[in-house]
């Protein structure tokens, strides 16, 4: 919003300092500030109504220490991390943009479906909350939405690097020209990012050759189901993390600043050239997105960290673990995602894990055995007696190395 206005203003009357709002530097800044505000602010405010209201989370006794002094602690906070990421995103962002137009309606469909999951629990008392089937089914949904979105919308598109050895001999050395190092015209196409390979793009299409000659038609078969199966799998790995104080804000924030870096290098045709990846024209407009979204995560974990004040409850965990899918994949950097969300996939994987063996092994011994203490995988180290905080934080310090390994992967190869 405040970017057309800015716009038209300097146009019209030639403002000084209304240029400034063409910089995607600045607005991203920008975001991130309001967002921190926002969610300082208006967080203290509603953890107060919460408090006024007894909204408090009602905790199930699992026997860990220090568990039930959480009782009653208001819960639905996620709403905070919404505000704090939608308010900023609409101000600062080209509205126009349609990736942004899918991050905002990630965030929105994900928030609703949480809230009415929070909604159920808090005030009719269920504490089972919204269907699990009916959380995947809103899941499914926006999988199906946003993989239509990008295979058929002529508004995603992406430049191909040209072959280096086929340009002419001065823009080989001095680089000069570097639209002209990329083909001529946005294409159409279902490729991503592989990492730790030198010629590190994959066309999932290819996966149907066997149809025949016209297979490229039918690449949504392949490509949509697989933005489904990521959508569901990291929202949910994101609601399996929030289990501690300021764990899944924390590290959230973590894969939020490292999309934000690989969306800006993306959507830049300079830094696309020296590192050699493909280029995705109008994705730098997504680093404001993501820099509200850090700065709602950090300012939420202003009043989550041990002990927290407030539970985001279902209405964050689901949204922040989507917004990340859908980032990744509007970026063609999906297969990161087992990397750089390390943390969410061991948590989900101690779940699978654990429950799978108790299964077999009770149709089999009688008597079910655990691979875990207690899953998810945080639990498992709680019962081992490691305080929380210290569980926490390094999950974290493992967060930050996945998105170190995670930045790396764009040279390494």
């Amino acid at each position: 919003m405040l970017y057309y206005i800015a716009d038209y203003l300097q146009r019209c009357c030639d403002i000084p300092g209304a240029g400034v709002f063409q910089y995607i530097s600045f607005r991203t800044a920008a975001a991130i500030i309001v967002s921190l505000l926002i969610s300082l602010v208006f967080g203290k405010k509603w953890i107060k109504y919460l408090n006024k209201k007894q909204v408090g989370e009602t905790i199930r006794d699992l026997g860990l220490e220090g568990q039930l002094e959480k009782q009653g602690t208001p819960t639905m906070g996620g709403l905070i991390i919404l505000a704090s990421i939608l308010i900023p995103t609409l101000l600062f962002a080209k509205l126009g943009n349609i990736y942004i137009l899918l991050m905002i309606f990630t965030t929105l469909w994900l928030g609703f479906a949480g809230f009415f999951d929070d909604y159920i629990k808090v005030f009719k008392k269920n504490k089972k909350g919204l269907s699990g089937k009916y959380k995947i089914l809103a899941q499914v949904i926006l999988g199906i939405v946003v993989g239509a979105t990008m295979y058929f919308s002529d508004s995603v598109i992406l430049r191909e690097k040209l072959d280096r050895n086929n340009l002419p001999v001065e823009q080989q050395i001095s680089g000069s020209d570097l639209s002209s190092r990329f083909s001529d015209e946005g294409i159409k196409s279902t490729k991503t990012t592989i990492p730790f390979v030198k010629n590190n793009e994959f066309d999932y299409a290819v996966l149907l050759k066997w149809l025949g000659s016209d297979y490229e038609k039918y690449a949504y078969l392949i490509f949509i189901p697989l933005v489904i199966f990521i959508i569901v799998a990291v929202s949910n790995g994101a609601n399996l993390t929030d289990g501690m104080d300021g764990l899944a804000t924390g590290t959230s924030a973590i894969i939020g600043a490292t999309l934000g870096l690989l969306a800006w290098v993306s959507g830049n045709i300079i830094f696309a050239d020296y590192l050699n990846i493909m280029y995705l024209p109008n994705t730098g407009e997504l680093t404001i997105f993501i820099g509200a979204f850090v700065g709602g995560c950090i300012g939420f974990l202003w009043y989550n960290s041990y002990p927290a004040q407030v539970f985001m409850g279902d209405t964050g965990s689901l949204a922040l673990g989507g917004t990340i899918a859908v980032f990744a994949i509007i970026i063609r950097k999906e297969l990161l995602i087992p990397l750089l969300c390390g943390i969410f996939l061991m948590e989900s994987l101690s779940v699978v894990l654990q429950v799978g063996y108790f299964k077999i092994t009770k149709r089999r011994f009688g008597a079910g055995r655990r691979i875990f203490k207690m899953s998810p995988l945080h639990h498992h180290y709680q019962v081992l007696g490691y305080p929380e905080p210290k569980i926490v934080q390094r999950f974290m310090i493992v967060g930050i190395i996945l998105a170190v390994v995670t930045i790396i992967t764009l040279k390494l190869r």
